[in-house]
C-alpha cells in the first residue's frame, strides 16, 4: 500500500494502545489516513492523532468517541475494532464472572462499536470496517488435553475463541446488511502473535505453526490495511487468516 491510498480516510482504531493496535495505527497513517485512536487508557499517538479513553462496553463512551472523531474531523471512513482481553482456563471451571468480562470487551464492545460508527459511514456512502477476529474462533481451541490435561489451564482459552467466532458472525450478519450503503465489514483472524499477551504461550504449541514462528503484529497490520484500502472494495463478509499455516479454511 502505498503512502497516499487512504489520503482523505479518516480511520478510527480502538485498542491502539496494544501491539496490534499501534502496528494498525502505524500501517494506516503511513498509508495517509487521518487517525482517532482510543483505548481504556489513553493511547499515545502521533501529536496530528485524536487520542481517547474509551470503555467498549459502555454505549454511552462509544457515542461519544465517534462523535469527538467526526466533530474532529468532519468524517469517518475506516473503524478497526482491535480492542480485546485474552482469558485463559478450562469450560468446566471458568467462572461466570470471566465469561462476561470476555464476551463484554471483546463481542459486546465490537458491536457497539461497528452500530455506533454505521451511521456516520452511510452519510457518506463510504465505509471500511475491519474486526479483529482469531483462529482460536474457528479451530476449538489450541488445547490439547487428550495428550496434556495441563495445556487446558495454560492454553485453553473457551470465553476468548467463543467472543471471537461471534465477532466473526458479526461480520458476516453486518456485511449482508450494509453493502448497499457502501460500506465493507471484514474481519483479520491472527494464529499466535508475538506480544505481551502471548508471553506465556506454550513451547509446545509454538511448534506447532508451520511456517515455523509465531507472526508479528505488523503483519497483522498489513491485512487490516489491504481490508480498509481502495483495492478490497469488492470484499465483504470474508474472515481473512493470519496464522502462519495453523488453520486453513
Amino acid at each position: 500500500m502505498s503512502t497516499s491510498d487512504l489520503a482523505g480516510r479518516v480511520a478510527l482504531v480502538t485498542g491502539a494502545a496494544g501491539g496490534i493496535g499501534r502496528a494498525v495505527a502505524t500501517a494506516l497513517g503511513d498509508a495517509g489516513a487521518s487517525l482517532a485512536l482510543a483505548d481504556i487508557r489513553e493511547p499515545p499517538a502521533p501529536p496530528d492523532a485524536l487520542t481517547m479513553a474509551v470503555d467498549v462496553t459502555r454505549r454511552d463512551a462509544i457515542a461519544a468517541m465517534v462523535a469527538r472523531t467526526v466533530e474532529r474531523f468532519g468524517r469517518l471512513d475506516i473503524l478497526v475494532n482491535v480492542a480485546g482481553v485474552v482469558s485463559t482456563g478450562a469450560a468446566e471451571t471458568l467462572p461466570e464472572a470471566e465469561w462476561d468480562r470476555v464476551l463484554g470487551i471483546n463481542l459486546k464492545g465490537t458491536f457497539l462499536c461497528c452500530q455506533a460508527a454505521i451511521p456516520a459511514m452511510r452519510a457518506n456512502g463510504f465505509g471500511r470496517i475491519v474486526n479483529i477476529g482469531s483462529i482460536i474462533g474457528k479451530n476449538g481451541g489450541n488445547a490439547r488435553p487428550w495428550l496434556d490435561k495441563g495445556e487446558l489451564d495454560r492454553a485453553g482459552n473457551v470465553a476468548y475463541g467463543v467472543s471471537k467466532a461471534g465477532v466473526h458472525a458479526l461480520t458476516y450478519f453486518l456485511a449482508r446488511e450494509v453493502a448497499a450503503n457502501g460500506i465493507t465489514v471484514n474481519a483479520v483472524a491472527p494464529g499466535p502473535i508475538a506480544s505481551a499477551m502471548t508471553t506465556n504461550f506454550p513451547a509446545a504449541l509454538q511448534a506447532l505453526i508451520p511456517v515455523g514462528r509465531m507472526g508479528r503484529a505488523e503483519e497483522v497490520a498489513a491485512a487490516v490495511a489491504f481490508l480498509a484500502g481502495p483495492s478490497a472494495g469488492f470484499i465483504t463478509g470474508e474472515v481473512l487468516d493470519v496464522n502462519g499455516g495453523m488453520w486453513a479454511d
